[in-house]
């Protein structure tokens, strides 16, 4: 695997399930197993109903580009040869209101807009590390 030297996420108690489901390049997201309502980011209580019963699910990881913006000056020096880039809020499928921060891949900055279809996808930086990232749903062949 080649040199990652961008900053990591630290995986927790209460996000290691999300971390373990990139690396297999599951998207998993954490539910409330009374409510049924998605919960992200893990919480250890649900906002809805309270409840401290959760549970780990994968979902499609299709949604839609709730909102977005670009970042024309790195405020990181290992993202100075990305600028500038495009940091995408995703609305999930499952569920109105479960939004997931990302990068769209596959698509320039000028093709970005709010209401895009878009599918995740893995990029796996390091051995231990895996980034989910968001490309725009592109029509089938022979549809």
């Amino acid at each position: 695997m080649r040199h990652y030297s961008k900053p990591l996420p630290t995986p927790d108690r209460d996000t290691l399930p999300y971390w373990e489901g990139c690396r297999r390049h599951e998207l998993l997201m954490q539910r409330c197993a009374d409510c049924g309502t998605y919960i992200f980011p893990p919480l250890p209580m649900c906002p809805a109903c309270t409840s401290m019963n959760r549970e780990w699910g994968r979902v499609s990881g299709r949604g839609r580009i709730y909102s977005w913006f670009v970042v024309h000056h790195a405020t990181h020096p290992d993202f100075v040869d990305d600028v500038p880039y495009a940091v995408v809020l995703v609305e999930l499928d499952e569920q109105p209101g479960l939004r997931l921060p990302s990068n769209v891949v596959e698509c320039s900055i000028e093709e970005i807009e709010i209401g895009m279809p878009v599918e995740v996808v893995f990029e796996d930086v390091t051995d231990e590390v895996t980034l989910p990232k968001f490309r725009p749903v592109r029509a089938q062949d022979g549809s």
